[in-house]
């Protein structure tokens, strides 16, 4: 709903043969601004999971985030994903394997509340495990309850920006982090050396009534003024969203990134820098 508040006006008798989608992110060249942020145990919706997901990518030349609740390990992400692809991922250990910068995610200390999981009696399928966990509790087959009380296990509710610069200072990988909402904390983020900030809500299912994205990255941008690179997930659902704001995924890929640029040939802008908030094809509606 909150894009699809935003409108889209185009702009005619403009020289637009020449669409280049690509972009750059931490002074990484893709093809495509559309990537795939960190999505847990994708196993369960298909036998190749995190490997079909990172080859899409590397297809598709955009960037892959592995996630830490994930059901393949980071070594067999980082062989499947080419040693051309861009991924990202956490922690110094993970430079090793050619992961290029570090994501933390500051939205999570705790799991939210997740009645849907909880009402459909959701549970880690015992033939799966948690590919990046090997070395400590077994994570197989546990229920949503059990993964809770596991994640509290892992995740640490005394984080603060100082940890964030620690995690800076001893990596020499740029640090994103993902989960902010606030001008406030995208500051907060730049003061500690941030070289990214991605504008997330974790698909709402953290906190309820949080806004959605798009509602608010403009003043996050306005915060930041330049000093990091600001990236977007959530409701990003057709290629005009995009400029708004392995086969399966790729092709998903492929039909994003194809409608923006029939977005950009239509707005008569042929580069991804050309596109601005207050340019005058973007108008808010009030439906």
């Amino acid at each position: 709903v909150a894009f699809q508040r935003l409108k889209l006006m185009p702009r005619v008798l403009r020289d637009v043969r020449h669409i280049d989608t690509s972009t750059t992110v931490l002074g990484q060249r893709i093809k495509t601004p559309v990537c795939i942020a960190p999505s847990a145990m994708q196993r369960m919706a298909h036998p190749d999971g995190e490997l079909a997901s990172t080859r899409a990518a590397s297809a598709a030349g955009a960037c892959y985030i592995l996630s830490t609740i994930s059901t393949t390990s980071l070594e067999d992400v980082a062989a499947a994903n080419g040693p051309d692809g861009l991924r990202w991922f956490q922690l110094y250990i993970f430079k090793r394997a050619g992961f290029k910068a570090l994501v933390l995610t500051v939205d999570t200390p705790i799991l939210g509340n997740r009645q849907a999981d909880l009402r459909n009696g959701f549970k880690l399928p015992s033939h799966l495990h948690l590919g990046n966990f090997a070395g400590g509790r077994h994570a197989t087959g546990i229920n949503e309850a059990g993964l809770s009380a596991y994640a509290t296990e892992l995740f640490d509710t005394n984080l603060t920006w100082q940890d964030v610069a620690w995690l800076k200072s001893i990596s020499s990988l740029p640090v994103v982090v993902k989960g902010v909402l606030t001008p406030e904390d995208a500051v907060l983020a730049c003061d500690v050396g941030c070289a990214g900030i991605l504008v997330s809500n974790h698909g709402a299912r953290q906190l309820d009534t949080v806004p959605a994205t798009i509602e608010a990255l403009p003043a996050i941008v306005a915060a930041v003024q330049g000093r990091a690179e600001i990236y977007l997930d959530g409701g990003v659902r057709r290629g005009t969203d995009v400029f708004k704001g392995q086969a399966g995924v790729q092709h998903v890929l492929e039909i994003l990134t194809n409608e923006l640029a029939h977005a950009m040939m239509f707005s008569a802008t042929t580069t991804i820098p050309a596109i601005t908030y207050v340019h005058s094809f973007l108008v808010y509606s009030a439906c």
